[in-house]
C-alpha cells in the first residue's frame, strides 16, 4: 500500500483553501451593496430637500423633508446644506447631503458620501 494512494481528507483541504476566497467575495458584495444603498439614500434625501425648498421657500421644512426622506440614514450623521440661502422665483437651489459612512466590516471608516440635487425655485 502506497503512502500517497489514500485520498482521505482531500475534500477538507480543498474546502479550507477555497473558503477564504468565497468569504472575501461575499463580504465584498455585501459592502458594495451597503455603500450603494447609502449613496442612493443620500441622493434621495437631497432631492426631497431641494423639491421642498423650491415649493415652499422654507429652509426648515426643506431640511426636515431631507432628513425624513431616507430613514436608513442615521440622523446625527446627516448634514444638509443649500446654495443660495434664499429661493427666489426662477433661481436654482442646490442642496447637498453629506453622510458619514462606516462599513459593516470596518474596512471603510468615516467616509463622507455626498448626495446632490438641484431644483428651480417656483414663484
Amino acid at each position: 500500500m502506497s503512502l500517497w494512494r489514500s485520498e482521505r481528507g482531500a475534500a477538507a483541504v480543498e474546502f479550507a483553501l477555497v473558503v477564504p476566497i468565497l468569504l472575501t467575495l461575499l463580504l465584498g458584495v455585501i459592502e458594495f451593496g451597503h455603500f450603494f444603498n447609502v449613496q442612493i439614500s443620500a441622493t434621495h434625501a437631497a432631492r426631497e430637500a431641494a423639491r421642498t425648498m423650491s415649493i415652499t421657500g422654507n429652509w426648515t421644512k426643506a431640511e426636515q423633508a431631507g432628513r425624513s426622506a431616507s430613514p436608513t440614514l442615521s440622523q446625527p450623521l446627516v448634514t444638509v446644506t443649500r446654495d443660495p440661502l434664499t429661493c427666489s422665483p426662477g433661481a436654482t437651489v442646490t442642496v447637498t447631503v453629506a453622510y458619514d459612512f462606516d462599513s459593516y466590516t470596518g474596512i471603510v471608516k468615516d467616509k463622507d458620501l455626498i448626495g446632490k440635487a438641484a431644483q428651480r425655485c417656483g414663484g
